[in-house]
């Protein structure tokens, strides 16, 4: 007889109150532990706006772009997701309303519907049904975070397609967990539980009844509390779970187990697991508590104010320092203040990070620190327009090429050293290229890739393998027409793409550490595991901090204005 088709509970993550409560992390925890228990987990995010996808989204609207494996651009959630739990994302992983409008747009005018009328329902909620189940292919367990708070218009398509789901599938086979707000009153020294009743009762006004509630609060709730908020959301009171603020995101699952959240999945569903291991969760913990050393990293961008934008990278130098034990404290340096306050804002860091980006504005600025970075020997990582800025510098400063420059800043360079492969390639090495030209022209290189260490080089030694497999998201290559000048000069081309000879990693082999790698590490660098060039960056960092230990007298210097402290 055949094998019975697999069967996927879904855990369905909503929100409550405000946003920004950490629905995120708290899924993503919840799905750590369920995964040490031998389940298959998968993660889906279900995001309100209309754009199709978070490419073309600023950071300031919405933090960082995610960039799955198999190339979709994504909500900053997915990062989670895969730095949680060991499975990878996809363009599954990620559903918006953009998306799903788009789909049944294009099955009206090819005339699948047969002539009906097309409506929200069924056909949108059909449709974001089709996506889920799409996403959850062969898990044992999917969570599915609906994106903003419930109340907001926009969101309602998602909650009543979840709800049509839930009802398909039966109680046993569905749960649904709300994440809601208890604010503290400083004034009369008490937990409100009224926010999250009416977030309750909204909910409950569209058809669905929490399983469980999640309760962000500053800090432990009161047996008394505890109790009125299960008899007014007719949630069982030990299914009333505190989401107490932490000092360390990776203390949460601990802390959710701790509550038996996982066993109150498990039991709803009937399932059997194995029981829980957070052993390696624990040791990730008691490594940020044993770092020995602190070291101060510059990360000159564009938005200094917004940390989020650099979610991914700030959480890979994080797991660096867990597997150094090194304390690694970030101080962004806007790029513009660079240019307008000279190198000089950079004395006094003990490594120097330029990240990925676009567009003009600061780009001098990060020339200026690479070129610091190389004079002064400080450590330095370039990552996508990083390790651009940095060949530039280099042109322009050691081999002579004064105007040298990416065309996507000065299309009118006599030295384009940057630029779109249509600009330099010919249609032989064109035809290699995989993805398609993109919709702004110029071809965009997104997803994993594989590229070619060569052996010899730090960043070989550092993977400790010829062949990796890393994520892009950039439309400008090296160009290979300077290959020759650039090496003649010093500089190595250390790494190229697996297929086409694309340049990949740039060293300086007589500098501490100076590597620059089109691609972006931090997508996959994860807390237990942590990844090879960050943890090489900061061994590096900590040698520079301690050969330059000022004497014990001299004071620091003041930070300037334009240096944030994560």
């Amino acid at each position: 007889m055949p094998d019975a088709p697999h069967q996927t509970r879904f855990v369905f993550v909503t929100g409550g109150v405000v946003s920004s409560l950490g629905k995120g992390i708290s899924a993503a925890s919840l799905g750590a532990v369920l995964e040490s228990r031998g389940l298959k987990v998968s993660m889906i995010k279900l995001d309100p706006y209309i754009n199709v996808d978070a490419g073309t989204m600023s950071p300031f609207q919405h933090g960082e772009v995610f960039v799955t494996e198999d190339g979709a651009e994504t909500d900053l959630d997915l990062g989670h997701y895969e730095r949680f739990l060991r499975g990878k994302t996809s363009r599954h992983s990620n559903v918006t309303t953009g998306q799903i409008y788009r789909n049944v747009l294009d099955k009206e005018r090819r005339g699948d519907y047969l002539g009906k009328t097309v409506q929200v329902i069924p056909h949108i909620t059909d449709e974001i049904q089709a996506a889920i189940r799409r996403g959850a292919a062969g898990a044992d367990i999917c969570m599915v975070e609906i994106g903003g708070t419930v109340g907001d218009i926009e969101s309602l398509p998602f909650l009543e397609a979840i709800r049509q789901m839930a009802v398909e599938l039966g109680r046993a086979d569905s749960m649904f967990l709300h994440l809601t707000l208890l604010p503290y009153v400083k004034a009369s020294g008490e937990l409100k539980t009224k926010p999250t009743q009416h977030s309750v009762k909204e909910l409950r006004g569209i058809g669905i009844q929490p399983d469980v509630l999640i309760c962000r609060t500053e800090r432990p709730i009161p047996d008394a509390e505890r109790r009125k908020i299960s008899l007014f959301t007719n949630v069982p009171y030990q299914a009333v779970i505190a989401a107490i603020d932490m000092d360390d995101i990776y203390k949460i699952p601990g802390w959710l187990h701790q509550q038996n959240l996982d066993q109150l999945v498990i039991d709803h569903f009937g399932l059997d697991a194995r029981p829980t291991d957070l052993s390696a969760w624990e040791r990730v913990v008691e490594a940020r508590q044993s770092a020995d050393m602190e070291v101060q990293v510059a990360m000159v961008g564009k938005y200094v104010d917004l940390a989020d934008a650099y979610k991914s990278l700030n959480e890979a130098l994080a797991h660096a320092g867990l597997h150094t034990g090194t304390r690694v404290k970030i101080r962004y340096i806007e790029s513009e203040a660079v240019e307008n306050e000279s190198a000089r804002i950079l004395q006094g860091m003990d490594a120097i990070l330029v990240p990925g980006g676009f567009g003009e504005r600061g780009i001098e600025g990060k020339i200026m620190a690479a070129r610091y970075a190389r004079e002064s020997n400080i450590p330095y990582l370039g990552i996508c327009l990083g390790m651009q800025v940095a060949v530039i510098e280099y042109a322009r400063n050691v081999c002579g090429l004064p105007r040298a420059h990416s065309t996507e800043f000065d299309p009118r360079s006599p030295d384009p050293v940057i630029g779109l492969i249509t600009e330099w390639m010919d249609e032989t090495g064109l035809k290699q290229i995989r993805n398609e030209t993109s919709d702004k022209g110029g071809t965009m290189r997104v997803g994993s890739q594989a590229c070619r260490l060569k052996a010899g080089s730090k960043s070989r030694a550092l993977y400790n393998a010829e062949i990796i497999r890393e994520r892009h998201r950039h439309r400008y290559e090296f160009n290979n027409n300077y290959k020759p000048v650039l090496t003649d000069n010093g500089m190595q081309i250390v790494a190229e793409s697996a297929e086409n000879e694309l340049v990949e990693m740039v060293e300086l082999p007589n500098h501490p550490f100076f590597v620059g790698c089109q691609f972006h590490p931090e997508f996959t660098s994860t807390p237990r595991d942590g990844h090879p060039l960050f943890e090489g960056f900061v061994r590096a960092a900590r040698e520079h901090h301690l050969a330059n230990q000022p004497p014990a007298a001299a004071a620091p210097a003041a930070p300037s204005s334009n240096v944030k402290v994560a």
